[in-house]
Formats: C-alpha cells, structure tokens, sequence
C-alpha cells in the first residue's frame, strides 16, 4: 500500500472528525437558541406575575372579576420558582420554593444570590414610597432544556467511544487473523523446497562435490530453515526464555554487516554485564535485520547505524540511530501501521512486524524517541528485564 493511500484514509478519518463535530455544534446552538426563547418567555410571564402582585396590593380595584383574575394569574404560575424581597431583601412573598427542613433565613439568603446571579431582578413598585425586587430562578423544564444538549452529548460521545474500539478491536483480530494465516501458509510452503534442497545437499556430498560449494549451499538452506521458523512463530505465540540482548545483538549485527553496502557502518556499544530478557531469540534477531533494513534505507547506502543499549533495575533501553534521511514528527506513529510506505515498492510490513514482535515480550514496546530531518532518527526497544 501506498503513502498515498494510507494518507486518503486519514483524510477520511478528518472528513468523518469534522462531520461529528458539526452535527455536535448544530445541536448545541439549536438547543441554546431554545433555551434563550424559552427563558426569555418564563422572564415575561414572571414581569407578569410581579405586574398581577402590584395591582393585588394597590387595593385601588374592586372588582371582583378583575380581583380574581389577578389572583388566576398569580396562581397559574406553578413552575417558575420566584421571591419577592422589599429593599432590605427581606422576604414578602415567594412561590414554588420547598422550605422543607430547612433554615429559612439561610436559604432564602444562599438562593437569592443564586438568583440574582442569572437572572436580573424585576422591579416591582408595590406602594409608592418604595421599591421591592423579584428573584427568580428556571423552571424544571427550562432546566432540563438546558440540560439535555449535555446527556445528548454525552450519550453520542460513549456511542463513539464504545463503537471506535469495537471497530479498532475487530480490525486487530481480522488483522491478527490475516497475519497468523499468512505466516503459516509461508512456513508451510517454504518446508517443502527446504526439504528438497536438504535432500540434494546430501545427495551432493555423496557425489564429492567441492566442500565450499556444499558449504555455501548449507548456510543458505540453514537461512531458509531460519526464515520459515520465524514466520511459524509470529503467528503463534512463541517460546519466551532468558536470553543475552547483548550477544543476540552483536550476532545480528556481524551477520547484518556482511550483507549491506561497505559504505554503512553498523556499531554497537554494549554493556559488558549481560542484560537477560525474556524473549524469543530468533524472532528478535529478525527485528535487528528490519531495523537495520529500515536504516539502510533511509541512509541511502552511505552513513552509519548504532546499537546503544542502557538498562536499570527494571528495564532494558536498546537504542537504535541512523543518519539518514529523519522522519517528520507526525509520522512518528504511522509508520508502524501496516500498509504505510514511502517506497514505490514497498509493502510497509517491516516496522509494523518489528513492532508485533516487540509486543510479545513483557513490557516489551517501540517507538521513535527522537529525529531531526537531514540528520537522522532513533528508535528506542524498551523491554523488561528478567529478574530470575
């Protein structure tokens, strides 16, 4: 796969990102739009009831109908709770307000700065010598209202979340499917012309072929055995044991340095203490050959490659630093995905397996730790260290 296309299928994850929050947004406003009018209402019918308390206490009225219908209006407000305060912010009169068990000077006091802080008060002008103030706070279905953009919200978010991780666990298992069946196909059919090429290398010492011929051969049929061993474990879990990082490295280095261009150098600096691992020898020296690989690639054919390893009481760190080409910031985490490459050739399988190998050893992971475009890149193995 290409960069190409791994690059159109982030720019469908943006795509879908945006959708999301657009429809998020949408629905935030149009619920805020609601809750304004809706409250812009309760403030009127409050006005109202402040204008229906004023008329009630001017006793300039006396008849009955309009008395009745002022008292009609007062008492059709069953869901705005409000409270009537003279200048001093003693309490006149208040409605739909629960004083159950309470303490009525202290509540009245902690509710009114409640209100106050909401909503602006009314001022209402029951006598002429004075002014008295109208707090009041949202109704129950004004709270709700106001409200439910929030539980919606949250409800959408948990049906991401909960369907993101279905859907990335299901990818991972068809993945780990598709990777368990392509490695045991491959050992399968790699043990067959194994088989064969060992028969013909027997059949060949019989007939006194020249040794270095035969020993040639061996050494290749030996690698092939290797290859087909490898692809038999990574889609299995394989035998963990105690093993030198050291010595496995500095193997796969010398093997490593007689297979590439003499203008790349490979170093290793490594502690003469043996740092023990509990790890799967074959595979990882497979991870020492991609890793190298890699290099090679993003050196160019000319530079040089090192191998640091550091450790303390817990962990073992294996640096590994190139001086090629350096990798953006921003693909530090793509390039282990399977399928991305910035070779016209390539499969863009080798970090990916560098990095599932990786995953089978306790505390075992990999990551860029640091690289510089023009300069060159580091990536850091971090296994734990096997305490016996």
């Amino acid at each position: 796969m290409s960069l190409r296309i791994f690059e159109s299928k982030q720019w469908w994850t943006v795509i879908f990102i945006v959708i999301a929050a657009g429809i998020i947004i949408t629905t935030v406003v149009v619920s805020n739009s609601f809750s304004e009018k809706l409250a812009q209402d309760e403030r009127s019918r409050v006005e109202i009831w402040g204008e229906a308390m004023r008329l009630l206490a001017s006793e300039l009225n006396d008849d009955t109908d309009c008395m009745n219908l002022i008292a009609s209006i007062i008492k059709s407000n069953n869901s705005i709770p409000v409270i009537l305060c003279d200048e001093k912010n003693t309490v006149v009169d208040y409605s739909n307000i629960d004083l159950q068990g309470k303490n009525e000077t202290e509540f009245f006091q902690k509710i009114i700065e409640e209100y106050k802080s909401k909503n602006k008060p009314i001022v209402v002008k029951l006598d002429e010598l004075n002014n008295y103030y109208l707090y009041y706070g949202e109704s129950l279905v004004l709270k709700r209202l106001m409200m439910y953009p929030y539980i919606q919200l949250t409800v959408v978010f948990i049906f991401i979340l909960v369907s993101f991780f279905a859907l990335i666990s299901a990818q991972k298992a068809e993945q780990n499917k598709v990777w368990v069946g392509l490695s045991k196909e491959t050992a399968h059919q790699l043990g067959t012309p194994i088989s064969s090429l060992m028969a013909w290398v027997e059949y060949l010492k019989a007939k006194e072929v020249d040794a270095m011929y035969l020993k040639e051969m061996e050494k290749d049929v030996k690698r092939l055995e290797i290859v087909a061993d490898r692809f038999s474990k990574i889609g299995s879990k394989p035998e963990l044991l105690p093993l030198n990082i050291n010595s496995s490295i500095q193997s796969s280095c010398d093997y490593m340095s007689t297979r590439i261009s003499s203008k790349v150098r490979i170093n290793a600096e490594l502690p003469d203490n043996p740092s023990l691992v509990l790890m799967n020898e074959s595979l990882f020296s497979w991870v020492i050959e991609n890793l190298t690989n890699n290099a090679v690639d993003a050196i160019g054919g000319k530079g040089s490659i090192m191998y640091h390893v550091v450790s303390n009481k817990k962990k073992i760190y294996i640096d590994v630093t190139d001086t090629g080409k350096g990798i953006p910031k921003s693909r530090f985490k793509s390039i282990f995905i399977p399928g991305y490459t910035t070779k016209a050739r390539g499969w863009g399988l080798g970090l990916s397996l560098v990095k599932r190998i990786i995953g089978l050893y306790p505390g075992g992971k990999i990551y860029v730790k640091s690289s510089e475009i023009g300069k060159g890149t580091t990536f850091r193995i971090e296994l734990r260290k096997y305490q016996g």
